[in-house]
């Protein structure tokens, strides 16, 4: 009998039909389900099984709801068409499968659509608790249930808005080495906010302070962290301060932000647009996060088009 191979499945890092997407240039692309292996299924089973009594713990409540009005899966990966049936009523977003990085402005624009790219990969076997790249598991799982709060998924439409607002700001400046300067200095301040709010906030709640953001949803170590931890710094948000803070990836957050509640979040979204307009981002604080060229490109290329 001849030998039957095994699915290649929509493992990180080793997915070809996502990698032939890539090639392609297709950045929009179907789930493919049928492709995903037992192996990633188990190991969706995995994450979920070990998190979930965490997030009972220490996710705000707005979070929870969001899980059951979604009825995430336990015992699969998610199939994104039974996900947007519920989460569009709701809300108005959608999870969009994407190959791969979205460049900034294109991944702002969409928020604005109210389009939240997701990765449609999931991690392997041997690398449940940290991954550089997002996966399905941290997009769906870490941000997907909080798109059905409604002031939460308005603050994310605002955060496009932005970058719609950061295209008007540099439209004007004729030296393209200052209009790439200042531009680089807005989209620095936006992912800073984007990061410590949207990625890692915490927020105040009847029982204590509790996470919203996304990269603590998604991890099983720093969630508890984030919470719990004496060699965490946790702070009420101040605008000047985020812009200007550094941000890095690669360990559990030594400082985060404490917001009042999504409509607290909301109005300083506003804010930050404020200060976009009053030219007031143009020079915040060098430091990380390193702009992304391509991100800057996506953005130049953006207001070319104007």
């Amino acid at each position: 009998m001849p030998e039957t191979l095994a699915a290649p499945g929509l493992t990180t890092g080793n997915a070809p039909f996502v990698e032939e997407a890539r090639t392609r240039g297709q950045l929009y692309i179907s789930q493919a389900y049928e492709q995903y292996s037992e192996e990633n299924h188990e190991a969706w089973r995995r994450l979920y099984a070990r998190i979930r009594p965490r997030w009972e713990q220490f996710a705000n409540s707005r979070f929870l709801e969001g899980v059951e009005a979604l009825r995430l899966p336990s015992d699969c990966v998610p199939r994104l068409s039974d996900i947007n049936l519920r989460l569009q009523p709701l809300t108005g977003f959608q999870a969009k499968p994407v190959s791969g990085y979205v460049p900034g402005f294109l991944f702002f624009d969409c928020l604005r659509r109210r389009e939240f790219p997701t990765t449609i990969t999931i991690r392997p076997a041997d690398r449940m608790d940290y991954l550089p790249e997002p996966d399905i598991f941290h997009d769906v799982a870490g941000h997907v249930p909080m798109h059905t709060e409604r002031a939460f998924a308005d603050t994310l439409v605002r955060f496009g808005d932005c970058a719609h607002t950061a295209l008007g700001m540099i439209a004007g400046i004729r030296d393209e080495a200052e209009q790439a300067r200042s531009l680089t200095s807005i989209i620095r301040a936006m992912s800073r906010f984007f990061w410590f709010t949207v990625e890692f906030g915490l927020m105040r709640a009847p029982g204590g302070i509790r996470a919203y953001g996304s990269g603590l949803l998604s991890s099983y170590g720093e969630l508890q962290h984030a919470i719990e931890s004496p060699d965490v710094q946790r702070h009420p948000i101040q605008m000047e301060w985020v812009i200007n803070q550094g941000a890095e990836i690669d360990h559990y957050q030594p400082l985060l932000f404490i917001v009042d509640s999504f409509d607290h979040l909301f109005e300083l979204v506003d804010r930050l647009e404020r200060l976009m307009r009053e030219g007031k981002l143009f020079n915040v604080a060098p430091g990380l996060p390193e702009v992304n060229p391509g991100d800057l490109r996506s953005f130049l290329e953006a207001a070319r088009s104007l």
